[in-house]
């Protein structure tokens, strides 16, 4: 069965580098209809994307380069964008250019399709994918989830501790798992925060008593709420000066499992920037069907029920 990845994943694989070293692998390559990956290292002004494949130029002409180009539904940013990036690709054939050197024609287009109909098509609410970070917005992030196709994962869904931008989690091509929250003739949409853990799992690592690490995520007129991990936060104690935003050591002064709470007491604040680290997983499999995060005597529950159609937030 073929496994389908996000670009760049391919580019180092032993098999995807001996599949480009010749002609004659490359034919092959061309005759089984295998997709490969290799840099783009031009577009030029037609918007034809130069391949670097060693042992041959390759070219992917424009109306080639993505799903929806040529009929004018995805703007060509999304092929000059891949400008020294890898892509992926299959040879539709091996000719020679104007000078009579030899030129491999190729498509990504084409590997796009057969990732969407053997792949993507395929999946079903509650499956985890594997993705690449490709563009982070104020609503969301856009991640690769297979040879170049894009799905959407919303800010909301990123973490249970609330963040103002995707930045604050994510860097681009940063490789994460990602759960199908729906699947919509194709069209992708993905939810993040129920791959880091219950509230249980989270306020595992920490007790009473400890002094830990945190960042500022609100401040109200009743405390203010501190991450002390994307899954978690607590409140503390109102204190002069604190800011949205702040990088803070509190004292756990108390962990409430029936009330999903912690109560903290701020000791000191500052500013930094800090660089987001590639995410902490706690659920390793491949589908989840349905995620508890609120404990189990908790007087709330907090759930997502994933079906085939879409997950539901109870």
């Amino acid at each position: 069965m073929t496994e389908f990845y996000p670009e760049g994943w391919l580019t180092e694989n032993k098999e995807n580098k001996a599949a480009i070293q010749n002609i004659t692998s490359l034919m092959d390559a061309c005759r089984d209809k295998k997709i490969l990956e290799a840099r783009a290292t031009i577009c030029d002004g037609s918007h034809n994307l130069i391949v670097d494949l060693g042992c041959v130029k390759g070219i992917i002409p424009r109306e080639e380069g993505a799903i929806g180009i040529k009929e004018g539904l995805v703007r060509d940013i999304a092929i000059i964008s891949r400008v020294n990036r890898p892509v992926c690709f299959i040879v539709q054939s091996l000719t020679k250019d104007e000078r009579g050197n030899p030129l491999a024609i190729l498509s990504r287009k084409a590997a796009q399709i057969i990732c969407k109909k053997e792949y993507i098509n395929n999946l079903v609410s509650g499956d985890v994918v594997k993705a690449r970070i490709t563009h982070l917005e104020p609503f969301g992030v856009f991640a690769d989830i297979g040879c170049g196709v894009i799905s959407l994962l919303p800010i909301d869904t990123i973490s249970v501790s609330r963040i103002d931008h995707p930045k604050e989690r994510f860097l681009i091509d940063m490789d994460i798992r990602a759960i199908v929250k729906s699947n919509e003739n194709g069209r992708i949409s993905l939810t993040h925060k129920e791959l880091l853990g219950t509230w249980e799992e989270n306020a595992s690592f920490f007790s009473v008593g400890e002094t830990v690490a945190g960042i500022i995520r609100s401040v109200e007129d009743y405390g203010a709420f501190v991450e002390l991990s994307p899954n978690l936060a607590g409140l503390a104690e109102i204190k002069e000066g604190v800011k949205k935003g702040q990088q803070t050591s509190v004292y756990i002064k108390n962990i409430i499992p029936e009330r999903m709470k912690i109560k903290l007491i701020i000791i000191d604040t500052f500013n930094y920037d800090y660089k987001p680290s590639v995410p902490i997983y706690f659920y390793k499999e491949d589908h989840i069907n349905r995620f508890i995060y609120s404990p189990k005597d908790s007087a709330k529950l907090v759930e997502t029920v994933f079906e085939n159609i879409e997950a539901k937030i109870k």
